[in-house]
């Protein structure tokens, strides 16, 4: 009897979380303006090559950087937003395909540890250039 008890309230709780709202595709956080200075915003695109990314960067819990050259970067804000996204956090994806797309899920984990700190469903990818 208290099994049903125990799972009503981890619902419960689950549900009360607070979480920080999604950022909508105009605003730009103060940290990634300040990471985006001196780059402009192109077309969002639903893709990007693997074998062209270069760098991944967490910039804070609304934005992910995929560096794949010196002059053009592709920034990705999960839609729900992500609030287990950290900078010194990284990203684990598993993708069937050569390519990175708005839909993907990404796994958050701590790169000195196996702690997981849950997944986000990535956005359109919009290329910024130098």
């Amino acid at each position: 009897m208290r099994l049903p008890l125990l799972a009503a309230a981890l619902l419960a709780s689950g549900c009360t979380m607070d979480r920080e709202p999604a950022t909508t595709s105009t605003e730009l956080s103060p940290a990634l303006a300040s990471a985006l200075v001196g780059r402009k915003a192109g077309a969002p695109t639903s893709c990007i090559n693997l074998r062209d990314i270069r760098s991944t960067r967490i910039v804070d819990t609304s934005a992910i950087i995929y560096e794949t050259s010196a002059s053009r970067w592709y920034v990705n804000r999960p839609p729900s937003g992500c609030p287990g996204l950290r900078p010194e956090r990284a990203l684990v994806s598993r993708t069937p395909s050569t390519s990175l797309c708005s839909g993907d899920i990404v796994r958050i984990i701590d790169p000195p540890s196996p702690i997981e700190y849950g997944a986000c469903g990535l956005g359109q990818f919009v290329p910024y250039s130098r």
